[in-house]
């Protein structure tokens, strides 16, 4: 803790300039100088103030579960850490190094579902609606500080264990911007809370927010499906405490899907990298001689659905050394009556919505 703190301490006055400069550009949106855009149907933002882990690809997934049964939708992302430049509208053929790990799995989850991604989102737009007139909403992933498009509704994520009440910009902390910049949210959804939320917990954090009268609180959490083999979904694996796991992993934070292992399986040894890390071959080998290691029967390894999209890209490797490597899907869902008021509250929004 103390280290921590004199970390922070040190950092403060980058933090400050960085400050400053994200203060300067937010001002220069707020009194006209530089132009937001707004477009004439339906667009969803969903992002989160801090640099990632509040779950904002699972919570674009729940948008196109509820939304793909009675209008047609389409995906845009900037395919953070692709090896691509401009606009691309994403197959299932792609590769995570042409379009991103996260719109690749959009697409193949949702292959139904137009999916795109682009750096700029104002040119972005245009082009998905005159490709596919019969899109009649948007769904912008990590859209919360790309102000030069006005979403019509914008939705705001922050983790339940660390809000953005309690962060720090960068780099002394993970805020992108400052926490004020937290009024543009329509609709504020606390992720990844536990499964078990008492009502003392909920008004506390809702306190803690401190909600403008326009904002909308929800609290979501995850729910872990059983795991599929990387390569052939209908091969499934079955978590008991009988089974130890070799976890591997690049996202912004591991310790929810750790905790969730634990409480399912007999032990749990993890390789951990940066977020949206590809995976080299240094890498697998890694993954190779840990596996080899454990002295265990039953013994499996277990991925997430964002890192299966690059982990994928060595399947050759994998095949060869016959790694068990199995996906561990996840999906949002909201506490108690939530999932109704939230579902309401984003049809009400397409309902009313004009021109």
């Amino acid at each position: 803790m103390i280290q921590q703190f004199l970390v922070k301490l040190l950092l403060s006055p980058l933090s400050l300039l960085y400050g400053i400069g994200v203060s300067i550009r937010l001002l220069l949106y707020r009194i006209g100088i530089l132009k937001s855009i707004k477009f004439d149907l339906p667009t969803i933002a969903v992002g989160n103030l801090s640099i990632g882990g509040a779950g904002k690809s699972p919570h674009i997934e729940y948008l196109v579960r509820l939304l793909r049964e009675y209008i047609n939708v389409a995906t845009l992302s900037r395919g953070y850490q692709r090896k691509t430049k401009g606009y691309l509208e994403v197959q299932r053929n792609n590769t995570a190094t042409e379009v991103g790990d996260e719109p690749l799995q959009f697409k193949r989850k949702f292959p139904e579902v137009v999916v795109a991604v682009s750096e700029s989102r104002t040119l972005a737009i245009p082009q998905i609606v005159s490709t596919y007139p019969n899109v009649q909403c948007i769904l912008l992933d990590d859209a919360f500080q790309h102000l030069p498009v006005d979403p019509g509704l914008n939705i705001l994520l922050t983790e339940y264990s660390k809000p953005f009440t309690r962060d720090w910009l960068l780099p002394s902390g993970r805020l992108r911007e400052p926490r004020s910049g937290y009024h543009r949210a329509d609709i504020i959804v606390v992720s990844k809370c536990p499964q078990e939320l008492t009502l003392e917990d909920r008004i506390k954090l809702t306190k803690e927010l401190n909600l403008y009268s326009h904002q909308q609180i929800f609290f979501s959490y995850y729910k872990y499906q059983q795991p599929y083999y990387i390569f052939q979904n209908k091969y499934r694996a079955l978590l008991t405490q009988e089974v130890d796991v070799l976890l591997i992993c690049a996202i912004a934070g591991s310790k929810y899907l750790i905790e969730y292992l634990e409480k399912k399986v007999g032990s749990v040894a993890s390789l951990e990298y940066e977020d949206h890390h590809y995976f080299n071959k240094s890498d697998l080998g890694n993954l190779k001689r840990r596996y080899d290691a454990m002295d265990d029967e039953k013994k499996v390894i277990i991925t997430t659905e964002k890192d299966a999209m690059r982990l994928a890209e060595h399947s050759e490797f994998l095949t060869k050394q016959k790694l068990p490597v199995f996906v561990l899907p996840i999906e949002v869902t909201f506490h108690d009556e939530d999932g109704d008021r939230f579902n309401n509250y984003i049809k009400d929004y397409l309902l009313k919505f004009k021109v």
